[in-house]
């Protein structure tokens, strides 16, 4: 079984669709759908418990933390950390599946936003090479749950960059893969802000990433750069 983990703050818009998508393009029995919420206010959970998702309310809000409850909840062999404003891969259980059997215990997906912008296009263009700035939680995370465990899950300090810090530890000690096909994610962050905004932002907080600068600190400086609806 994949158990299918999502973290998630009023996200009522998106994750019904999500869960949908999710339950059509998996065969009977072979996913379970966990949506850890934290408390959001415009009935997340309530929406995605009437989708068909198991809800969990998470007692420490941050996605690390919210995936890391996931996971001691999941009943799956096979973890998939997926973000709530993306569109998953029609053939997400064999590409999985298939991926574990050629001996890759973790990887993701390549991605393209939901907008033809050229700019964003060219983003999108560098999720196919293997460069740790290349990838993101955007792109769906899938781990086994062994490695999972035996990486002792999200560093729950980080609570932006946690999928970057993983993914370090994970190629430390495993195979990663980057599955050739794509997940659609949402362009809403560069419609709230321009791309210079965001890319400036993006390197700002990998800049103080690699210099090891506190996790609350980079948190703190990405959120200043950026605006939020």
């Amino acid at each position: 079984m994949i158990s299918v983990i999502i973290p998630t703050y009023n996200e009522a818009d998106n994750i019904v669709r999500l869960v949908a998508e999710l339950g059509r393009f998996a065969p009977p029995g072979a996913v379970e759908v966990l949506v850890v919420d934290a408390h959001s206010p415009d009935g997340t959970a309530a929406a995605a418990r009437a989708a068909g998702a198991t809800v969990l309310l998470a007692p420490q809000a941050g996605r690390a933390a919210q995936m890391n409850h996931g996971a001691r909840h999941a009943r799956g062999s096979l973890l998939y950390f997926v973000h709530a404003d993306v569109s998953i891969h029609p053939d997400y259980v064999a590409t999985l599946q298939a991926a574990v059997a050629q001996g890759y215990p973790a990887g993701c997906y390549r991605f393209r936003f939901n907008s033809r912008h050229p700019l964003l296009r060219l983003n999108s263009y560098g999720t196919r090479f293997k460069g740790i700035m290349s990838r993101g939680g955007d792109q769906t995370l899938f781990i086994t749950r062994a490695l999972f465990e035996e990486l002792g899950g999200f560093n729950e300090q980080f609570v932006i960059m946690e999928d970057f810090e993983i993914i370090q530890r994970i190629r430390r000690v495993a195979r990663f893969h980057i599955v050739p096909q794509e997940v659609v994610v949402s362009a809403r962050k560069y419609e709230t802000n321009s791309w210079l905004r965001v890319q400036l932002a993006n390197l700002t907080a990998f800049t103080l990433f690699f210099l090891r600068v506190s996790p609350p600190r980079i948190a703190r400086t990405y959120k200043a750069l950026l605006n939020y609806r």
